[in-house]
């Protein structure tokens, strides 16, 4: 007789290709780990895949060889049978020799979390750097698996479930290939991120106000641009839907002036470090930013989870204390008991900071009003229109005082609300 199904198993009723088993391993107490096994479901499915079923796993530690250890993988196993699935994806990182060995066990193709990640990265890239940038993290990735043979040539659909491993010889020579290949694509990132930096160079000589869009991924970002500065840049309801920083003038009707909106790739929990490194380039345009509009899918009910992992980021970056504006987007999704109490307002993050909210819906137009006359005071704020409390850190206080103080600055209990 077979292993038995245990009560951790759930099933999804479906047909059609790409059937994907998720897999999650709590390790000790996880207190997001369900949440984190739903977003790899979404992770999935943007890849292409179709979740069937779900298997959870607790151990006090990884299994070395297995990962989840060989009963439950067992289990796995018979799952993939009965659904006949293509792929198991781990929620966890796993190590090449464990993900060796899980294919051998299975006999179907595995992946982890980051791979996932990679693939949609790869699928979704539009521009040339985009597409560099996503070649040398797969590159890097690759390079410290060379103990099975997958590339980022042999993923299209199945090819990551070929077995067993090249010569030694062979194996050198690939990492020969994708060292060399590594440092050709360095070289031209190099080359897009002096063209960026001059760029930025222009951007300040023009003393343009620049504003970046931040936040975790599918919060709305790209939809929220496109109302912003009246464009089509894409925007769909998935997982990294941009991945390509666009720039576009934005017109401040209340100063009369133009600042730079910037839409940047979103940011998702255990975001591959490998991944950050690549896309520098293009995470800088938030690190050179004069305010972040962090973006925030006020519907989600872990959204105080992802705005934790998007200020992570962003200190990782250098830009944790760039000004920020928190914009609670998806307001029309909220019960009628979840509305907020006023348009505007403040919050405490954990971290002691007070920084004001704005809630919106970038769909049916609530709150952009209020968005945009923010937005216009900080611009104006920063180039000296208006004089504020000497007590306020870090701002000019060069200018003359101008009486006509924007409310938005006197609503916070007193305090400067776009203050890092």
């Amino acid at each position: 007789m077979g292993p038995a199904l245990s009560s951790d198993t759930s099933f999804v009723d479906s047909s059609g290709p790409a059937r994907a088993i998720l897999v999650g391993v709590e390790i000790g107490r996880a207190p997001t780990f369900d949440e984190s096994l739903d977003e790899l479901a979404l992770l999935a499915e943007s890849a292409g895949d179709l979740p069937v079923a779900r298997v959870i796993a607790r151990r006090k530690s990884p299994d070395p060889a297995l990962f989840v250890g060989s009963g439950k993988a067992d289990e796995i196993k018979l799952l993939v049978g009965m659904h006949r699935a293509e792929v198991v994806l781990f929620d966890q990182a796993l190590g090449a020799a464990q993900q060796r060995n899980l294919e051998r066990h299975l006999g179907v193709a595995v992946a982890d979390r980051t791979m996932l990640i990679l693939e949609i990265f790869a699928d979704r890239a539009q521009s040339h750097e985009g597409k560099l940038q996503v070649e040398l993290a797969r590159l890097q990735y690759l390079s410290t698996r060379l103990v099975r043979r997958w590339s980022h040539l042999e993923r299209q659909r199945g090819g990551i479930g070929n077995r067993g491993g090249p010569g030694e010889a062979q194996i050198e020579l690939d990492r020969r290939m994708i060292g060399e290949r590594i440092k050709s694509v360095k070289e031209r990132l190099v080359k897009v991120k002096r063209q960026r930096n001059t760029q930025r160079r222009s951007r300040e000589r023009s003393q343009t106000f620049r504003v970046s869009l931040v936040g975790y991924t599918n919060a709305g970002k790209s939809t929220l641009f496109n109302v912003l500065v009246k464009a089509r840049a894409y925007a769909a309801d998935q997982l990294f839907a941009t991945l390509d920083t666009t720039t576009r003038q934005m017109h401040i009707a209340q100063t009369g002036r133009n600042v730079a909106l910037s839409d940047t790739v979103g940011f998702i929990r255990d975001l591959p470090h490998k991944l950050v490194e690549a896309f520098e380039a293009t995470l800088q345009e938030a690190a050179q930013a004069d305010l972040l509009l962090h973006v925030v899918d006020a519907s989600s009910p872990n959204r105080d989870e992802q705005m934790a992992e998007v200020q992570r980021v962003l200190e990782s970056i250098g830009a944790g204390d760039i000004p920020q504006l928190l914009v609670f987007n998806k307001v029309d999704r909220l019960e009628a008991d979840q509305m907020p109490r006023a348009a505007v307002d403040a919050i405490m993050l954990a971290d002691g900071r007070s920084l004001p909210r704005v809630f919106i819906s970038a769909v049916d137009g609530q709150g952009i009003d209020a968005l945009r006359q923010l937005i216009a005071d900080a611009s104006a704020v920063a180039s000296g229109d208006w004089c504020l409390d000497p007590a306020v850190p870090n701002l000019d206080q060069s200018s003359p005082c101008d009486p006509a103080m924007p409310e938005t600055f006197t609503a916070f209990n007193g305090t400067h609300p776009l203050t890092a």
